[in-house]
């Protein structure tokens, strides 16, 4: 048996079911009328369609964006698909390694069987080292990219946009009480009658100002969005940067590897065979640049030699200072050590490979690598 209370509360969740209903199909015939062209329609003022027509642009093409950024970074959907999956359930994606690692790991595992000692596998382990190296590149750029761009622009669909809609829902409900309440004005005849639905319809109209100045606060608010968006883009572009710097550093790196390697199996013939990929190019200024040209000529038919310590003792006309992007681990003595970020002097020397230059730091010299140097004017 249920007591009273429980027959008010059913009562009162049947009344309440019917008005809700009743509200609706209220809606529902105003709104189909309108589309007829058989009900007037209230019109939102220009500034606020302007505002509305700018936030559906905003959300159309974030959504885009949001969409196509995350195939370039992972272009596998259905790793894109976990990573939905595990981010719904607010759970750590488990690390995995990247393309690149794998086939690092697999280049180090064949050489294991070749024999490291052989060419072929010291090769192997070489490029390997390198793969893994990109690889972990790669890992950094998804990591920052995630957090700096993909996780605010989602941020944003799932959290300021879904508040504007409902409450552009919620507008859109109060234009079609308010014209309701205008239809009902005019098809009253009694004076009573009269007056009770001008008296709703003043009440429909302050709930629509109401509302329209709420979503209009909302909607203002996307001006706030481009601005976050943007300092979110340019982290996007700067990671990046660091990224493809990053994959361009270790590359030189390994072909300067395997020219070493190839070199010293074959001896100065193999030059040819595995050429020094670094153009001159690097080097900006007309006086290194001319130096670089001069001595890559002279010796493009034979292996880049290393400067004796007496040639550097002498340095060719233009030198000037440079800014170290990366640090720098000397492989030999003839080679000088870097700091990111610190300023050391730098030129050439007839003769020697045109992607190294002579780096001086007070009374520390040897060779550093172009690529690490951002030469100043």
């Amino acid at each position: 048996m249920l007591s009273s209370d429980q027959h008010h509360t059913m009562d009162f969740n049947v009344k309440k079911l019917a008005s809700d209903a009743g509200v609706f199909f209220t809606r529902a015939v105003q709104f189909t009328e309108e589309k007829l062209g058989q009900a007037e329609k209230t019109e939102l003022d220009a500034h606020l369609e302007n505002l509305i027509s700018r936030g559906d642009g905003t959300k159309n093409w974030t959504e885009k964006i949001l969409r196509q950024t995350e195939v370039l970074l992972q272009p596998n959907p259905s790793a894109r698909i976990e990573e939905y999956i595990y981010d719904k359930l607010d759970k750590k994606l488990p690390s995995k390694a990247t393309n690149a690692e794998l086939l690092g790991q697999y280049m180090l595992d064949a050489a294991a069987e070749f024999g490291p000692e052989t060419p072929y596998g010291s090769t192997l382990i070489t490029v390997g080292e390198y793969q893994k190296r990109l690889g972990g590149a790669e890992r950094e750029l998804l990591h920052t990219s995630a957090t700096t761009f993909l996780t605010p622009l989602r941020n944003f669909l799932e959290g300021d946009w879904r508040t504007i809609s409902k409450e552009r829902r919620l507008l859109e409900n109060r234009r079609l009480d308010l014209d309701i309440c205008k239809a009902r004005v005019k098809k009253a005849k009694q004076a009573e009658a009269k007056a009770a639905a001008e008296h709703e319809l003043r009440v429909a109209q302050t709930e629509f100002d109401r509302q329209a100045e709420v979503t209009r606060l909302l909607l203002e608010g996307i001006s706030s969005t481009h601005l976050n968006h943007l300092r979110c883009l340019q982290d996007f572009a700067e990671a990046q940067a660091t990224y493809y710097a990053q994959c361009h550093h270790y590359m030189q790196d390994l072909q300067r590897e395997l020219s070493r390697c190839a070199n010293s199996v074959s001896g100065p013939a193999s030059a040819a065979i595995c050429p020094n990929p670094v153009s001159s190019a690097f080097l900006s200024g007309p006086s290194i640049g001319a130096a670089v040209s001069s001595s890559s000529s002279s010796s493009s038919n034979q292996k880049p030699r290393t400067p004796t310590m007496e040639q550097m003792q002498l340095p060719v006309t233009g030198a000037r200072k440079a800014k170290v992007l990366y640090d720098y681990d000397a492989h030999d003595v003839s080679e000088l050590s870097l700091l990111a970020d610190e300023l050391i002097t730098v030129y050439t020397v007839l003769g020697m490979d045109p992607d190294w230059l002579i780096g001086e730091r007070g009374n520390d010299k040897g060779k550093v690598p172009v690529t690490y140097l951002e030469l100043l004017s």
